[in-house]
């Protein structure tokens, strides 16, 4: 292995591929950091770009961009409340929290470190243990699946603090949203009303962006809150390395949770970010700051979002499987220069594919460059007049929402959305569980009836892994809940 990854080094150590690298870069940012913009339309868009150039030079662009846009999703979450993709909404709990408090720089600083960090270890674990890991993911039962989709609807107990109710029923909003449509199992439309436009259901990105970009609009509008914030107002300064060296094990443990949660296909980064930041959470000495401006919230997320991407890239250079839809991307941009993902590529081909792990490390080396000094041009967005401001991200959500499929129907809703956001806003309901069940209510579903038709109701109890995800899921509900009671019996004030 030695051998083939210093050939593939040499091979992507000159100029062109470190162009592209540093290119792919930059477009990946700029993609992710564009609410209704994702990973995976990034690289679409970039594929016909490519169809000159060798094949790898080509997957490195390709690489490089899906890597940028993982990132820069979470630029707008920190800055302006408007996550770039879905997995930026648990960044967007703590790191938005942070900009309103005026530490803007420390939160861009803690992302961008953390998401290069965690991706050099997801692609350290692609180039160690892929072939392994790959193996144990394709022998996932649809048991487990949904085990896992529970898994991650549990954590909406450390998401809520002490209004648990309220964000349960805010996850049960997401789950109910998520049956509109066409059944995945029957193909019958279901709440539908006979409205064509509906037999789609609610689109994940018009929702996202509604919910978070215009309900906070909303919310300053109603509050009136138009004062200019000025940069040499903000009491702001960047991480020193004490900071990043206290984040390291959380860094570490969900750098290692978003790469095996990513390997899964069908899993993705929001679920790992969210199971991430639950666990980090319990582990933390100061879970009381998580959703007031938690170092470690910032971390938790960022590190299981960057670690996800060598994840994906497992079950796809192994085996020829996508675990994402941007490696759904990929395979198609493999295929047409004439490349078969599999097995038979580390033998055939193992000085192309070793050069790809180190792009990926190289790549996200010069994340951490390229984001350090992009991340003090960022900071500027606080330094907008606020009526300005509101304008841009206004139109960025209507331009974001009608990019996904070229429909005002998605205008419409992504506006019904930022409306529920803010009336959800001013009762105090937390919006991210909302996004929890509109991501995971499918994933649930489906598998759930898949495993019942092929095995029975038993399935989930008689296969491993399915029982003891679903006891971890259990437990990881109900245990923040009993701590709650215990502390507000010790403390009524609470």
């Amino acid at each position: 292995m030695i051998e083939h990854l210093l050939a593939g080094s040499s091979a992507v150590l000159s100029w062109w591929p470190l162009a592209a690298i540093v290119a792919g870069l930059m477009i990946g940012i700029v993609v992710g950091a564009i609410p209704g913009l994702s990973p995976s339309m990034g690289v679409a868009l970039l594929v016909p770009f490519t169809y000159g150039m060798s094949p790898m030079l080509a997957l490195i662009l390709l690489l490089a961009i899906y890597i940028g846009a993982s990132y820069g999703g979470s630029i707008t979450a920190i800055t302006i409340n408007a996550p770039g993709t879905a997995s930026a909404v648990v960044t967007a709990i703590d790191g938005h929290a942070m900009t309103r408090q005026g530490r803007p720089a420390r939160a861009l600083g803690i992302s961008i470190v953390t998401s290069a960090v965690a991706g050099m270890l997801g692609t350290l674990v692609l180039m160690l243990f892929s072939q392994p890991l790959a193996a144990i993911a394709v022998t996932f039962h649809p048991a487990e699946y949904f085990a896992l989709a529970l898994f991650g609807l549990a954590t909406i107990s450390s998401l809520a603090g002490a209004n648990w109710l309220k964000a349960f029923i805010a996850a049960i909003i997401g789950l109910l949203i998520n049956t509109i449509g066409t059944d995945p199992i029957s193909g019958a439309d279901r709440f539908t009303f006979n409205y064509t436009p509906l037999s789609d259901g609610f689109l994940l990105i018009p929702a996202l962006i509604g919910l978070f970009a215009l309900s906070e609009v909303f919310s300053r509008i109603e509050q009136r809150d138009f004062r200019r914030k000025r940069l040499d107002e903000v009491q702001d300064s960047w991480p020193g390395f004490v900071t990043y060296w206290q984040l390291k094990w959380v860094t570490l443990r969900s750098a290692l949770i978003g790469t095996l949660i990513g390997i899964f296909p069908g899993a993705g980064a929001t679920i790992a970010s969210f199971i991430s930041y639950d666990i980090a959470k319990k582990q933390s000495q100061t879970p009381e700051q998580f959703g007031q401006g938690s170092d470690e919230g910032v971390a938790a997320a960022e590190a299981a979002n960057s670690g996800s991407v060598g994840g994906a890239m497992v079950p796809l250079l192994t085996l020829g499987i996508p675990g994402s839809a941007t490696t759904a991307v990929l395979v198609g941009a493999m295929m047409i220069h004439k490349l078969n993902p599999g097995p038979q590529l580390f033998l055939s081909s193992p000085e192309l594919m070793y050069g790809l792990f180190a792009a990926m490390l190289l790549a996200n080396l010069a994340l951490l460059l390229v984001g350090l000094a992009g991340s003090r041009l960022w900071i500027r967005v606080t330094d907008v007049p606020k009526p300005v401001l509101f304008v841009l991200i206004s139109l960025m959500a209507v331009i974001g929402a009608y990019s996904v499929r070229h429909s005002m129907f998605d205008v419409f809703c992504c506006l019904g959305f930022g409306i529920l956001g803010w009336i959800l806003k001013r009762k105090d309901y937390p919006l991210a569980p909302v996004i929890l069940g509109m991501v995971l209510g499918s994933i649930a579903e489906t598998n759930f009836r898949r495993a019942v038709m092929m095995d029975g109701y038993d399935v989930f109890f008689t296969r491993p892994i399915s029982a003891v995800l679903l006891i971890l899921a259990l437990a990881s509900f109900i245990i923040p809940l009993i701590r709650m009671h215990r502390s507000t019996t010790r403390d009524p004030s609470l």
